[in-house]
């Protein structure tokens, strides 16, 4: 879009699982607790890891072959969550430059935020784990807004809190739905290639601004 392009980047947004943080191994332990209670056995994390975007929609899939609307699939997703909340920080973990790119951000006066499909009662514990929760200038939950990604709802939610207009924000994500929400709220969006990146298709073919593959590249885009 020109008039993102032509605008000067004001603010960075990051999705969470798969973005800013390697979320995999603790979705992945609550998976396996539920596959335990069920008396099966244990998914290696490379079976689960791709799947992690798309949270417990996608993780029940994989470990259960079940859908939203199959019989007992609510059951399961609250179980799920249940033990996810219990141990929502213990493996989870920064990438690998990402702190160093947002204390360059810091260090620039630059605010960024997060913007993700997590439910709030997910997002805020696990960002305060990780000790990020009073530096985000915003947090957009995936029901903060009244539709998730790929609408474009959560990232005008957070432009409107950050006072800034849509263009003046830079997005990152690493699943298609993030390239879909930014295009149609007008922000330009980098796709994270080191991220989970999901069943969208080649990360090429989702015409995000530019491809990078570490969190350091984000600056190259500023």
């Amino acid at each position: 879009m020109k008039h993102a392009l032509n605008t000067r980047v004001q603010a960075v947004l990051f999705d969470l699982d798969g973005t800013l943080a390697d979320t995999a191994p603790d979705l992945a332990r609550a998976l396996n607790r539920v596959r335990a209670a069920q008396g099966l056995e244990p998914m290696p994390l490379e079976a689960t890891r791709s799947y992690t975007s798309s949270g417990a929609r996608g993780l029940l899939k994989v470990g259960f072959g079940m859908n939203p609307d199959d019989e007992g699939y609510e059951a399961l997703k609250l179980q799920f969550l249940d033990f996810y909340a219990a141990e929502i920080c213990v493996d989870t973990r920064l990438f690998d430059g990402m702190d160093e790119l947002l204390d360059q951000l810091d260090q620039d006066r630059l605010p960024w935020g997060v913007v993700t499909n997590k439910a709030e009662r997910f997002t805020h514990p696990l960002l305060q784990g990780l000790r990020l929760g009073v530096r985000a200038a915003c947090v957009v939950g995936g029901d903060t807004a009244p539709r998730a990604k790929p609408y474009p709802d959560p990232l005008l939610h957070a432009a409107a809190a950050l006072q800034l207009p849509p263009a003046a924000c830079l997005y990152v994500g690493d699943d298609v739905r993030d390239v879909l929400a930014a295009r149609a709220a007008g922000m330009r969006v980098l796709a994270a290639k080191y991220g989970y990146l999901g069943d969208g298709g080649a990360i090429e073919s989702w015409q995000a601004d530019a491809v990078i593959e570490h969190p350091r590249q984000v600056l190259d885009y500023l």
